[in-house]
Parts: C-alpha cells; sequence; structure tokens
C-alpha cells in the first residue's frame, strides 16, 4: 500500500529546505536503532533543534488538513518529523523501521512510515527511496511537497546520493486501525464513496456506503 500525496506546494516545500539548511545538522546515526545504525550515513536535524521543532508542529497542522492522509492512515498519533539531509556518498541500507518510537514528546506504535521530499529532483541524482512492496522494489522519487505513505514493516532503503543533496521528512505514525488489510479496505470503500458522492451528491447509495464505512471503522478502531 503505497500512496503518493501532495502536501505542500512546491513554493511551500523550497521555503521550509531553505529555513532548515542553515539550522545545525548532526550525525544520522545519532538516533538510530543499533541495525538501523550500520547502514545509515546521512545527517538529520536534532528533536530538540528549535527550527525543526517549530516546522514539524507546523507539518503535523498540515497532515491533519489533507483528506487523502486522513483517509489513507486514520492517524491516531504522528511522531514529530524529522528531517533527513543527504549528501554525496549518503545512503540508507535496507532496514525495518523500529516498531516503536521513542521522543521527548511521546512513544508510538509505528504502523505507517512517511517521506516528504523536499529536494527538486534536477538537484541531485541517486537517492531514491526503494520500498518492498508485494510485487517487488518499488523506486520512489517524487516532486518537493510531495509525500509517499508506506507501511513500516516494509523493507526499504535509501540508494547512494551521486550529485547534489536531498533533503526530506520523515514521519511515523500509529493509525486507528491497526491491521494493514482492514485499513487497505477503509481507504479503498472511502475512495469510492467519494467518487460516488461526486457524481451523484443525493443518491441514496452514498448515504448507505457510508453507513457501512462508519460501522466498519467502529468495529476495527482501536481509540
Amino acid at each position: 500500500m503505497l500512496n503518493v500525496i501532495r502536501v505542500l506546494s512546491e513554493e511551500e516545500a523550497a521555503s521550509l529546505r531553505a529555513r532548515l539548511l542553515p539550522c545545525d545538522w548532526i550525525d544520522g546515526r545519532a538516533t538510530a536503532g543499533h541495525q538501523s545504525a550500520r547502514a545509515k550515513q546521512n545527517l538529520q536535524l536534532s528533536e530538540d533543534d528549535p527550527v525543526a521543532h517549530a516546522e514539524g508542529e507546523a507539518l503535523l497542522r498540515r497532515l491533519g488538513s489533507v483528506p487523502l492522509f486522513v483517509s489513507a492512515a486514520l492517524p491516531k498519533r504522528v511522531f514529530p518529523p524529522v528531517f533527513a539531509r543527504y549528501r554525496p556518498g549518503d545512503r540508507f541500507g535496507t532496514h525495518v523501521d523500529n516498531a516503536i518510537r521513542y521522543g521527548a514528546r511521546g512513544t508510538i506504535r509505528t504502523d505507517l512510515s512517511a517521506t516528504l521530499f523536499l529536494s527538486p529532483l534536477d538537484e541531485y541524482e541517486g537517492g531514491a527511496l526503494v520500498i518492498e512492496d508485494t510485487f517487488g522494489p518499488r523506486e520512489v522519487r517524487l516532486r518537493p511537497g510531495e509525500m509517499v505513505l508506506y507501511p513500516s514493516s516494509s523493507l526499504h532503503r535509501v540508494t547512494p546520493v551521486e550529485r547534489g543533496e536531498r533533503v526530506c521528512a520523515i514521519a511515523w505514525m500509529q493509525s486507528l486501525v491497526r491491521d494493514e488489510g482492514e485499513r487497505r479496505l477503509l481507504f479503498e470503500l472511502d475512495q469510492q464513496i467519494q467518487a460516488l458522492a461526486a457524481d451523484a451528491p443525493d443518491d441514496a447509495r452514498v448515504t448507505a456506503l457510508t453507513g457501512i464505512y462508519h460501522n466498519l471503522v467502529r468495529r476495527w478502531a482501536e481509540p
């Protein structure tokens, strides 16, 4: 289940990146688990950095206002984003995200991971996010302001940056619906309801299907 979601405009993404670059970047291995640290080579902003804190909170507010994200993730809690920076030679080998994220602002179970791309594609080479999907590896390189949402249980990696610089934000979320299959069915049902409502807003089937959707959420959600 890979969903590409437009979160920021390209202009907003460029502005965010310009505010992040002058900050003090630290070794990305500082917050990695034992196995991840062996595979990780990049820079990131500390969660104590005031700019990272403010921009992370702003991103959380924006995510909450993006209907496609809410529909796909059904988020219960979202861990504050981590801002990462990859320069030539930097990479992140194959890994699975930690099942639990601990931070000064709380602890969550990671059901979903998200990468928000901030660098223009023509400003760097390499640095692709490769996610092991049901149908094999999927290579993801998105335009600034676009985000990919994927199961945290997925094996994934970032290929070495060959030229330029790749800046991104990574977030993790605990969903109200823990089971990936149930969450996918709810998302697909919600998208079909919205499509039907757009074509026939007064159709009684919209009301009936909406009721089925919410009854399934009641059955499966873990408030």
